[in-house]
């Protein structure tokens, strides 16, 4: 059996525990939260989350990316969120390869360059706030709460990182 396989079967199991329950599509909280794809982050566990009460959008980094704007506009526009928490974390894969190294690399071996930026970063805190700046100047992004913090995936501290003075 392949790891698929399991999962499916322990999706068996839920469905018997679960039941048959209907829950409203807006998130409860009005709230989504914009994260990493990174498995040590368990934000239901770690802010207190409930099924229903908030949208996650998760990439690798967490990144400001068009799919993450278009996402949170659609939340906010026709589901009704309307603050927004960037979390990024620790540790985070982005902060251990050379942007152009792996651009380069990628294109020797499939020919093409990622049309895409990949995300490669060096300090957790300026990238949550390139991420806030990002999205407070998306015309598509309502910025009326939109705050960041970095998540500890060692100790699961979570951390509020203030805003760039000019």
């Amino acid at each position: 059996m392949s790891v698929i396989d399991d999962l499916v079967a322990h999706n068996r199991a839920y469905v018997e525990r679960h039941g048959h329950r209907e829950m409203p599509t807006s998130p409860q909280l009005h709230l989504t939260v914009l994260t990493c794809m990174d498995s040590r982050l368990d934000l239901f566990g770690a802010l207190g989350l409930n099924l229903g009460e908030a949208h996650l959008i998760r990439n690798a980094g967490g990144l400001a990316s068009d799919d993450a704007i278009r996402s949170l506009l659609l939340s906010q526009r026709l589901l009704g969120t309307r603050a927004v928490m960037v979390i990024h974390h620790t540790r985070c894969g982005l902060e251990s390869f050379d942007e152009q190294s792996l651009a380069d690399e990628v294109e020797a071996a499939v020919g093409v360059r990622p049309p895409f930026r990949l995300g490669a970063y060096r300090d957790v805190e300026e990238d949550v706030r390139s991420t806030l700046e990002t999205l407070r100047a998306s015309p598509f992004v309502d910025s009326t709460e939109i705050r960041g913090f970095v998540f500890d995936v060692d100790d699961g501290d979570l951390r509020e990182i203030s805003q760039r003075t000019s």
